[in-house]
C-alpha cells in the first residue's frame, strides 16, 4: 500500500499531524480551501483551492492513490466534511474526522448556547457591544442589528461589513492579558464565539469570565452519522497505524 495520506487542513491539529507523518516518511498531501491568502508554512505537498464538489475530491483521492483521508478542517466546516464523507465512500478510501473537543464553560461563567450565529446575534440586547470571534463569514449576520456595535476579529480583512462593525486584524493565539485588555479597551459587553475547541482559543473565554461578561456560544454541528472520529493527534496516529501506514508502535507517539 502506498503510504500517502491526504489531510484536509487549516487547523493546528492538521499541522501537527502532517509534521509528524512527514518526519516518519509518510507522503502527505495537505489541502487548503484558500480562505486565508497567507497561511503559515506547512509540511508536505500543499494543494490550495476547492475540489469542485465531492466528485472532484473523489477524483483527487483516486488520482493520487491516497491510502487514507483525514478531515482536520474547522469543526464548523460542515460542507467540506459532507463532501469528504461522500468522496471517501466513492473512492473506497478510509476516512477519519479529527475534531478537537469542544469548550466547556469555566465554573461560574455566564454562557448561553445557540444553534446558529444569526440566532446568537438576534439575542444580543439593544446597545450591546459584542466581540465577534466567529470568523470572516460573519458579516451577513451582523447587518440587521444596527443597534449593536460589533468588533469582528479576523486574520485578513472582511469585506461587506456594515458601518456599525469594526474589523480588527490579528493572528492567534492571543495571551489572556491581551484578551482582557482588548475587552476593556472596546467596552465589550458580550463575547460571541463558535465552539471551536482547542487551547489557543481559551484565553478569550477566561478573560470574559474574569470580567463577568456574558458569552454567547454557537454550538458546532454534529459529525455525519457513522463517521469515524478522533479528538487528538495521537488518536489519529493510532487509527493510521491500524491501517499499516506507520511502521512501529513508537511511531504513534508525537
Amino acid at each position: 500500500m502506498t503510504k500517502r495520506v491526504m489531510i484536509l487542513g487549516g487547523t493546528t491539529e492538521a499541522r501537527e499531524l502532517a509534521e509528524f507523518l512527514v518526519s516518519r516518511g509518510v507522503e502527505v498531501l495537505i489541502s487548503l480551501s484558500g480562505a486565508t491568502e497567507r497561511p503559515a508554512d506547512l509540511p508536505g505537498t500543499i494543494r490550495r483551492g476547492g475540489f469542485g464538489g465531492p466528485q472532484g475530491m473523489a477524483a483527487v483521492l483516486a488520482e493520487h492513490r491516497i491510502a487514507a483521508l483525514v478531515d482536520a478542517t474547522h469543526p464548523f466546516a460542515a460542507r467540506i466534511t459532507a463532501n469528504a464523507v461522500w468522496a471517501a465512500d466513492t473512492a473506497d478510501c478510509p476516512l477519519l474526522l479529527l475534531r478537537r473537543p469542544p469548550w466547556v464553560a469555566p465554573p461560574g461563567a455566564d454562557w448561553r448556547h445557540f444553534d446558529t450565529l444569526p440566532a446568537a446575534v438576534e439575542a444580543l440586547p439593544h446597545g450591546a457591544c459584542a466581540l465577534m470571534a466567529t470568523g470572516s463569514g460573519s458579516a451577513p449576520a451582523l447587518a440587521g442589528r444596527s443597534d449593536v456595535r460589533f468588533i469582528l476579529r479576523s486574520i485578513e480583512p472582511v469585506p461587506g461589513l456594515p458601518p456599525h462593525a469594526t474589523n480588527i486584524l490579528a493572528r492567534p493565539p492571543f495571551p489572556m492579558e491581551a484578551e482582557r485588555e482588548l475587552l476593556i479597551e472596546h467596552g465589550i459587553s458580550h463575547l460571541v464565539t463558535r465552539n471551536s475547541g482547542g487551547q489557543s482559543g481559551t484565553a478569550k473565554l477566561r478573560a470574559a469570565a474574569d470580567l463577568d461578561l456574558r458569552v454567547f456560544v454557537v454550538d458546532r454541528p454534529p459529525p455525519p452519522e457513522g463517521a469515524e472520529t478522533a479528538e487528538t493527534v495521537p488518536s489519529a496516529l493510532d487509527w493510521l497505524a491500524a491501517l499499516h501506514l506507520l511502521d512501529t508502535p513508537s511511531d504513534r507517539t508525537p
